[in-house]
């Protein structure tokens, strides 16, 4: 194994002659409590190029790009630096190896301003020992400048929002100046133009020699960004092709092992009478005069960009955070919806667009984040909470959402992003709610379990369920949806039928 002293060297001069690869990695192997996530996997990545990685959420993912950046160690195999044996025993090892990753989840600290979050542990140093903030400053508007980045490295990154938030986690990434960039769903959260923006950067990077890993659920951009792409299937390695020579449908058969012949699986069920109805809901500085009315069997997506108040007014409705005046009513009747526990009263649910923030109790098993919304009169009898049935109800869902896990006992923290998205939504599907509101549903989330999470939402609606649906992704909105609400600025702009709806027609209202 090579020392990172020795691989400074070694990225100092550049290739090993006759190292084909930038980065490979042979044979590896991972195994957790109760499962394998690696299993005899390879990854071999070129010098300028962009390798996206496609798989079913727990296919591996993940873990072989933790490994590559250090977090964690693998039971076997070999990883390769520009042809070097190389061993990765930290995040700093990675680093120091050339390797840098930006995780899907940010980790940015909020109380520190841009500057100091880029250059921690690193910073320029006055000849009296303490941090030169000024140059710390010309450091990060140079690096800003040459990836076109509009920030000022004195804000605080809590005053940033998450698209900025992740220009900073790149910006970050290439002040290590490193060879090797991982991206872990780097557009979950950004608007076109921000991915416009991002892809910018990265074809700058690509053109520097920097090689770079692309994770992500989203086709349209394997395509537009990516020059060839791995795909994974159950910890196993199942074919590297380039991005030209395949279709969306050949990755989809690669990454499930099946054809998945309807992605947006609308039922066509009749529409019942008014359940929900929502008269001039205003929250002070943040959305006003929001009027919708929601009735049974109906799927109503709620469009807009970015900042255009779509969570907002979901959390209103769910009592996160209290209207400051309207009126909301269920089956005629107004009610007042001053917390969640008054929401779940009224048998409304609410899937949160954050998993990690507002979603998981990321210390607990997954049978108990999974049952901790019908802990109640459901299954409680005589003061008791009756386990088995509870047990076997949330075990049940969990199969019937194919949530890979060994057991439910296992910590929810440890499952992949999208079983923890679907761990979430067995929550509220066990509540048996009339309204069931879901923000951002099937972010993060592979082609596979998102055709399963729209059936499963197509079938409530044909029991008479009322879904108030928010989507970031234009296909989801027009495909799932009876009608459409869009938003701007905190207003509604328009709604449209499911029959007269396009993209532009959306695009049009949420940009006015």
């Amino acid at each position: 194994m090579v020392s990172p002293t020795t691989m400074a060297a070694i990225r100092k001069s550049g290739a090993i002659p006759g190292a084909e690869f930038l980065l490979s990695a042979e044979g590896i192997r991972k195994e957790f409590p109760g499962v394998v996530a690696l299993d005899d996997v390879r990854f071999q990545l070129k010098r300028g190029t962009v390798h996206a990685l496609m798989g079913e959420n727990g296919a591996g993912k993940s873990t072989l790009m933790k490994i590559l950046a250090g977090i964690y160690q693998p039971d076997k195999g070999q990883i390769q630096m520009k042809g070097v044996d190389i061993r990765l025993s930290s995040p700093l090892d990675a680093l120091e190896n050339g390797i840098a990753m930006i995780h899907q989840e940010l980790n940015l600290m909020s109380s520190m301003t841009i500057a100091e979050n880029i250059w921690i542990r690193r910073e320029p140093l006055t000849r009296f020992g303490f941090v030169d903030h000024g140059e710390m400053a010309r450091r990060t508007e140079a690096l800003f400048d040459r990836l076109n980045i509009d920030l000022d490295p004195e804000a605080p990154v809590s005053s940033l929002s998450v698209a900025n938030r992740q220009m900073v986690e790149i910006a970050k990434a290439v002040s290590y100046e490193s060879d090797v960039l991982i991206m872990d769903e780097p557009t979950s959260a950004l608007t076109d133009r921000e991915v416009e923006h991002l892809f910018r950067i990265i074809r700058d990077l690509k053109a520097s020699g920097i090689g770079i890993v692309y994770i992500t659920h989203k086709m349209n951009e394997l395509f537009e960004i990516a020059d060839e792409f791995s795909v994974f299937r159950d910890g196993k390695y199942i074919g590297t092709h380039a991005s030209t020579d395949v279709t969306r449908d050949d990755i989809i058969r690669m990454m499930v092992g099946r054809e998945i012949t309807q992605m947006f699986p609308k039922e066509d069920v009749p529409i019942g009478e008014v359940v929900l109805s929502v008269r001039d809901l205003c929250l002070d500085g943040v959305f006003r005069d929001v009027s919708f009315d929601l009735r049974a069997g109906e799927i109503l997506g709620l469009a807009g960009l970015v900042g255009s108040g779509r969570s907002n007014v979901a959390e209103t409705l769910f009592g996160v955070t209290p209207a400051s005046s309207g009126t909301i009513a269920i089956d005629g009747k107004p009610v007042t919806i001053d917390s969640p526990q008054a929401a779940i009263r009224n048998r409304m649910a609410f899937l949160t667009e954050d998993r990690k923030d507002t979603g998981c109790l990321l210390i607990l098993d997954i049978l108990e984040n999974m049952q901790i919304a019908v802990l109640q009169d459901d299954y409680v009898r005589h003061g008791f909470v009756e386990e088995k049935r509870i047990t076997e109800a949330c075990e049940d869902m969990a199969r019937r959402l194919r949530v890979k896990t060994p057991d439910l006992g296992e910590r929810i923290e440890n499952l992949s992003g999208g079983n923890q998205q679907k761990a979430l939504i067995g929550r509220w599907l066990l509540t048996k709610p009339r309204i069931l509101i879901l923000d951002e549903p099937t972010r993060g989330i592979d082609v596979g379990a998102k055709a399963e999470i729209h059936r499963l939402v197509s079938e409530m609606t044909r029991q008479g369920a009322a879904v108030l649906m928010i989507s970031s992704e234009m296909p989801e909105v027009l495909g799932m949806s009876d009608r459409i609400m869009v938003m701007h600025e905190g207003r509604v702009t328009g709604f449209l039928d499911r029959a007269e709806a396009t993209q532009i027609k959306v695009m049009d209202l949420a940009a006015r």
